[in-house]
């Protein structure tokens, strides 16, 4: 489902905005969203990944930005599906897609915050 969203807003962008003219407020905010992105990544580093896995006797990363989110890398691509349509006078879109992908998002968190609770407990129980 996110790959769907995704790749629909995505496609709405260059259907809708192709020809619209660029705000360069909202491109710096999309710019400083990269920005943040990267020093996600780079704080992951090798555990940087899409799919949900759960490193068997690993701590939960605790550094860079997740010192204040427990799931920054999802507040970047909210942050994005919100701030790219306004860069190109799409309000609509950003806001359609803003849904659109909470509603994702919500069911993948839930999903990986499930999988996190499993390998504490297996963990715990030396399971």
């Amino acid at each position: 489902m996110i790959i769907a969203v995704h790749a629909a807003w995505l496609l709405s962008l260059w259907v809708f905005g192709r020809d619209q003219p660029v705000n360069v407020v909202a491109l710096a905010s999309y710019l400083v969203l990269q920005c943040l992105r990267f020093w996600v990544i780079w704080t992951l580093g090798s555990r940087w990944t899409t799919r949900i896995i759960v490193p068997s006797e690993q701590p939960l990363v605790s550094a860079g930005p997740y010192r204040f989110l427990s799931h920054p890398n999802y507040a970047v691509v909210a942050g994005e599906i919100a701030v790219l349509p306004l860069v190109l006078d799409l309000p609509l879109l950003a806001v359609i897609f803003t849904i659109l992908n909470a509603a994702v998002l919500a069911i993948r968190i839930q999903t990986e915050n499930r999988a996190l609770a499993a390998s504490r407990v297996c963990v715990a129980h030396n399971v």
